[in-house]
């Protein structure tokens, strides 16, 4: 029955995938001669697999809190590629990510057409390129996802926030929208640390199949009900790290 389920919803999360991705590339070629509807058509495009990549999972979506309007930018913690899916299909955003997963097969490529940002995290002098990007995609009217803690977690904790990434938003003293990701499965099952957070040095392809396996999977995606606000990066960061840990529940 696993096996049938993992093929199932493989298969179906690769039409869901293809089934987009062909679509918005003709779209992008047909659109060259008014650019402008280029990046409605790409929004429209990322959020519409979001949201049909978690019904094929069994990704049931649990939303607390309003989600912020964008143009906006967006503080989150991280546990899994899943998050991508899950908050892509709640707003039309672009997600700052480690230059690594440009690199990916078959995910790079989807990841570069979404207008992904990416950054070179033993890098220091990409982050000016990084907040050059970020500020682009705010004025042209896009949320901007940041996931400060620099990698994946299991979600015991919320880890230290990074300060590099907010500098933009700090010398704007932009307001920052802050959120929390949980995971859970059904009781009596594995815990959702160990099967849907990717994290550390779990490979990819097991992984995957393992999540593909699961009967059901519910996130709770929770916002804040205020933004955060800091002229300073660092008093920033702290800021952020102190709003997500409050509506922040560990996973078990």
């Amino acid at each position: 029955m696993k096996f049938l389920r993992v093929a199932i919803r493989g298969a179906l999360a690769a039409i869901v995938t293809a089934g987009l991705w062909l679509p918005w590339l003709a779209g992008h070629l047909l659109l060259v001669l008014a650019p402008r509807c280029r990046r409605p058509w790409r929004r429209w495009v990322f959020r519409t697999w979001g949201r049909n990549l978690c019904r094929v999972l069994r990704i049931e979506v649990e939303v607390q809190g309003r989600p912020p309007v964008e143009p906006c930018v967006l503080v989150c913690n991280h546990l899994s590629y899943v998050d991508i899916p899950v908050i892509a299909g709640r707003l039309d955003t672009v997600f700052v990510a480690k230059s690594e997963v440009a690199r990916w097969p078959a995910i790079g490529l989807l990841s570069r057409t979404m207008g992904t940002i990416f950054v070179e995290r033993d890098r220091k002098r990409s982050i000016p390129e990084v907040n050059r990007r970020t500020d682009a995609a705010l004025r042209a009217g896009d949320g901007v996802v940041i996931f400060p803690e620099g990698t994946s977690t299991n979600g015991a904790a919320v880890a230290p926030f990074r300060a590099s990434l907010l500098a933009p938003a700090a010398e704007a003293e932009r307001p920052v929208y802050v959120a929390s990701l949980r995971y859970e499965l059904p009781a009596g099952g594995p815990s959702a640390a160990d099967v849907v957070c990717w994290w550390g040095d779990m490979a990819f392809v097991p992984h995957l199949l393992g999540l593909l396996a699961l009967e059901r999977v519910r996130a709770r995606l929770v916002f804040a009900p205020d933004p955060v606000r800091a002229s300073d990066r660092k008093l920033l960061a702290e800021k952020l790290w102190q709003a997500v840990d409050r509506i922040f529940i560990p996973i078990a």
